[in-house]
């Protein structure tokens, strides 16, 4: 794994661009049914499990890896998203690009199809921050000709 370059960019747009646009919240006890009816309607096959964020986890909002997304009692949805965009960017043996262009693609996507944020202004803020976009990224461990909705 090589080191996740644009990270503190990726935070820090996020900030400013995405959590003011998106101030929903959602409930821990809520997650796993959107989590599923995400990946659904995304055309894929077992979605990752939601479990607690440990107690000790200070510095750390959420986290996710393929298998399970970590989460607080409550979080952002847009924060759900970004965590989903991780599962879609990792395999199952944690090849993962971190914060990177494929997972920047995913993101996005979640962000336009979920929280109906603006496709043009998003790669906007995104290249005025210097951060790198693949449009069009799918899902690491699958086959394009799934026909997911991406």
């Amino acid at each position: 794994m090589s080191r996740d370059r644009q990270r503190s960019r990726v935070y820090a747009w996020e900030d400013r661009v995405v959590g003011p646009r998106d101030k929903t919240m959602i409930a821990f006890a809520s997650a796993q049914p959107m989590v599923d009816a995400i990946w659904a309607d995304l055309g894929l096959l077992y979605p990752p499990r939601v479990e607690k964020l440990p107690r000790q986890a200070r510095a750390t909002v959420a986290s996710a890896n393929r298998l399970s997304l970590f989460l607080p009692e409550k979080l952002p949805s847009w924060c759900l998203l970004h965590e989903l965009a991780h599962s879609l960017s990792t395999t199952e043996d944690g090849r993962t690009d971190g914060h990177g262009p494929i997972f920047m693609g995913l993101y996005v996507s979640l962000l336009v199809r979920y929280l109906r944020m603006e496709e043009g202004f998003l790669v906007a803020s995104l290249a005025e921050a210097g951060i790198k976009i693949r449009l069009g990224a799918a899902p690491v461990f699958c086959d394009r000709k799934e026909g997911l909705l991406f």
